[in-house]
């Protein structure tokens, strides 16, 4: 696998994955060397089924061609190209902390598109109202869990990353009034906005 030169990924701008990798490349020093390619995963023809298997952006090819995936995985390639433990550490109890709270914002995301896709590809008549809520479950209480341990917002690592982007996601998409009853993350998605410039550059092309 060739860590030098320029990367490609796969993924949509708006795709909430593919803006954790591209917030977590701004965070790390890497923005430059990350060329963002459009991926249509419904297309067979596109060559993101080639690249990964299941069809799944982001995915992140290297010079080489070697494909990264998913986007943990291309966050953690990223963290090691840069040489720094920005986001989290390499090792001890702190890193597995991290790492359970970030893939607890991953799970608000992954639960809401849940709740869209319910919508997207069932009429309203197959539409099973006990599944949407109970993905709708996993978010309160994710919303619940981070407004009452909210991170630091001068601590640009993997959890604010992905709590910015699960939050992102939430005000986009709207599976649910996320705002309601968490007014500490309401600010601190405000705050965190305003002190990552990189997290307005993200959200381009809505």
């Amino acid at each position: 696998m060739n860590i030098e030169g320029t990367f490609t990924l796969r993924t949509t701008l708006t795709s909430p994955f593919g803006r954790k990798a591209r917030l977590a490349a701004e965070v790390l020093g890497l923005a430059d060397r990350v060329q963002i390619v459009n991926a249509d995963v419904y297309d067979d023809q596109d060559s993101i089924r080639r690249q990964n298997p299941l069809g799944k952006m982001p995915c992140l090819v290297t010079a080489d061609g070697t494909a990264v995936y998913d986007s943990s995985v291309i966050v953690d390639f990223l963290q090691y190209v840069s040489g720094t433990e920005k986001l989290y550490p390499a090792s001890g109890a702190e890193r597995f902390r991290k790492l359970t709270r970030a893939k607890l914002a991953d799970g608000i995301i992954d639960a809401g598109a849940l709740v869209a896709y319910e919508g997207r590809w069932h009429e309203a008549s197959q539409v099973s109202a006990p599944w949407l809520e109970y993905q709708l479950g996993k978010i309160r209480r994710a919303l619940d869990s981070f407004e009452a341990d909210t991170p630091d917002v001068a601590t640009n690592d993997i959890v604010t990353v992905c709590l910015a982007c699960a939050l992102e996601f939430l005000e986009r998409r709207k599976p649910l009034d996320w705002k309601a009853g968490h007014p500490k993350l309401v600010d601190w998605l405000a705050a965190y906005a305003a002190r990552e410039p990189a997290y307005a550059r993200i959200k381009q092309g809505d």
